[in-house]
C-alpha cells in the first residue's frame, strides 16, 4: 500500500445537514464506513488529502481511527453538482486477501488502420480483484485494426489475479469507416441563369 493513502480520521457523533456544512467549512469531509456485518461508523476525513487521493478511482484508504488501523474501499463519493465539492463519502471495510468487485476504466492504446475510426462502446468493465491490488485501468490495443474489427470484454488482457465479471460478449470497441457526408446539392434553380419575362406591351 502506498503511503499517500494513509489517512487519520476522526469519529463523529453529530449528524444532519447543518453539522455537515460546519465539517466541510473546517476543511473536512463527513464519511461513513460499513461492511462485514459491523455497525456503520461515522467519521470525518481530512478534506485536502482525501480529495487528492480520490483523483484516482477505486482507492483503498489505510485508515487510523482512534489509534486503530483498518482498510476501507471508497465505494461512493457524493459531490455538489454545481461546485463539485465533495459532500460525503461511503467506505466499505475490507481485509487483506479479500476480493471485491469494482468498475475499472478501459483505456484505448494505439490507432486503428488509416481511414478507419474506432468507437468505444464501453468505458468500464466489472472485475473481481484483490481489494489491495485494484488496477487503475485496463488497456485495449487498437493498433492497426481494420474495418469491421470488434474487441469484446473477453479479449481484454486482465491483470494477474483479476476475474472478468462483465459479460465476455460485451463490445468494448468497434472499428468502422466513417460515412462520407453527401456533397451539398445546389438548390433548385441555383446557379442557373434567371429568365426574365418580357414586359407586357403597353397599350
Amino acid at each position: 500500500m502506498a503511503d499517500d493513502t494513509k489517512v487519520t480520521a476522526e469519529t463523529r457523533t453529530q449528524f444532519g445537514k447543518g453539522f455537515a456544512r460546519r465539517v466541510r467549512a473546517a476543511g473536512k469531509i463527513p464519511a461513513v464506513i460499513y461492511g462485514h456485518g459491523t455497525e456503520p461508523q461515522h467519521i470525518t476525513l481530512p478534506g485536502h488529502q482525501t480529495a487528492l487521493i480520490l483523483r484516482k478511482s477505486n482507492q483503498v484508504l489505510e485508515l487510523t481511527i482512534d489509534g486503530v488501523e483498518s482498510l476501507a474501499l471508497v465505494k461512493d463519493v457524493q459531490k455538489d453538482p454545481v461546485l463539485q465539492i465533495i459532500e460525503h463519502i461511503d467506505l466499505i471495510v475490507i481485509r487483506k486477501g479479500e476480493k471485491v468487485q469494482v468498475e475499472v476504466n478501459v483505456h484505448l492504446e494505439g490507432e486503428s488502420a488509416p481511414g478507419t475510426m474506432a468507437t468505444q462502446d464501453s468505458q468500464t468493465v466489472l472485475l473481481e480483484v484483490e481489494a489491495i491490488h485494484i488496477p487503475e485501468s485496463v488497456t485495449v490495443s487498437i493498433e492497426g485494426l481494420e474495418e469491421g474489427a470488434v474487441v469484446r470484454a473477453a479479449d481484454i488482457e486482465l491483470p494477474a489475479g483479476a476475474t472478468l465479471i462483465t459479460d465476455g460478449e460485451t463490445v468494448i470497441v468497434g472499428v468502422s469507416i466513417p460515412e462520407e457526408e453527401p456533397a451539398d446539392e445546389p438548390a433548385e434553380g441555383e446557379g442557373a441563369a434567371e429568365s426574365v419575362s418580357p414586359a407586357p406591351d403597353s397599350e
